[in-house]
């Protein structure tokens, strides 16, 4: 049976993660406080990250910079999603792959009969 967590980024109890992401003080704090969910929001946001500043993760600085900013993403101020929230493609929806509509265009017209 999975490992379940009160995970603080998402605000509910979920399955852990299997092990810590990292050794480290920070490591073990996301280990028993962020669910695999919650900690594979972190992914898409430090490429954002990385591709914005121009940032080069091999630097000694730049990981420095990105560790402070994984821990402001997990338990900063605001780092709790809102209520409510559901990932893209888990609502009602299903988002555009898969068959549903595309965001972009809006699809053909119609056909005349």
């Amino acid at each position: 049976m999975a490992r379940l967590v009160q995970c603080v980024k998402l605000g509910r109890e979920l399955p852990g993660l299997e092990k810590p992401p990292f050794p480290g003080e920070l490591g073990q704090r996301i280990y028993e406080n962020v669910s695999a969910e919650g900690y594979s929001l972190w992914q898409p946001h430090m490429t954002i990250l990385i591709n914005h500043y121009g940032l080069n993760p091999a630097d000694p600085d730049t990981r420095q910079i990105l560790r402070d900013q994984m821990e402001e993403f997990f338990f900063g101020e605001d780092a709790r999603m809102p209520e409510g929230w559901i990932p893209a493609g888990a609502g009602a929806g299903g988002g555009a792959k898969g068959g549903g509509a595309s965001a972009k265009g809006g699809g053909a017209p119609a056909r005349k009969k």
